[in-house]
């Protein structure tokens, strides 16, 4: 995929030691723009699109986002309204708590993110498709029923079912995209699914330049 030209927007990958930092940086760098990758809270001031990175367990990288003072900082940047893409833990975070150690996430989505059910086996790991249920400019370009790639035991289950924005079958069929206003998160690695992934990141990356611009 050719890079765009997207007069280079600013765009903050967090890096809180959750996360395929590499593989998404490449990712975003193949749609035209190098990122900054950083724990650095004070960068998010001057972002133009930030993306929340995770693997892992969910009560460790809130402990590890907390230890950074991340928290306050990420919840303000949302609340401006600049583009946001959290990526498969980077999903689950942004509830207001999980099975998982029972542990409090960070709160700005209603929900719990709960287990796959007994019975499969987990991790999810491997291919498998997504239903989108709304149109929205990150899968612009995207078949319906297109495949990514899926690694978690762990999945978000918002209250608000309105922005379960894609679909996807395991055990139960379970919120595999979110979207609300400027907020976009995948359950899935974009960065992993080939093609149709890296158009995500190709047009997040469109989306963060008519910001800049």
């Amino acid at each position: 995929m050719p890079p765009l030209d997207t007069g280079d927007p600013n765009i903050v990958v967090i890096n809180y030691e959750s996360g395929n930092l590499r593989s998404v940086a490449r990712a975003v760098e193949k749609a035209g723009v190098v990122p900054c990758v950083t724990s650095d809270p004070a960068m998010l001031d001057s972002a133009d699109a930030v993306i929340l990175p995770g693997v892992g367990s969910g009560p460790a990288a809130m402990s590890a986002l907390n230890a950074r003072g991340l928290v306050e900082p990420l919840l303000g940047y949302i609340a401006s309204g600049r583009p946001f893409l959290g990526v498969c833990l980077g999903l689950q975070l942004l509830l207001e708590a999980t099975d998982e150690g029972d542990a409090d996430c960070i709160g700005l989505v209603p929900g719990r993110v709960r287990r796959l059910p007994d019975g499969m086996k987990v991790p999810h790991m491997g291919w498998n498709t997504v239903r989108f249920q709304t149109e929205h400019p990150l899968w612009a370009g995207i078949p319906q029923d297109s495949h990514f790639y899926f690694v978690h035991s762990y999945y978000a289950d918002p209250t608000q079912r309105d922005n379960v924005a894609g679909v996807t079958e395991y055990g139960v069929p379970f919120c595999s995209v979110y979207a609300r206003d400027n907020v976009v998160a995948t359950q899935f690695h974009p960065e992993k699914s080939g093609v149709n992934g890296l158009r995500i990141y190709a047009n997040f990356v469109s989306q963060a330049a008519r910001v800049s611009g």
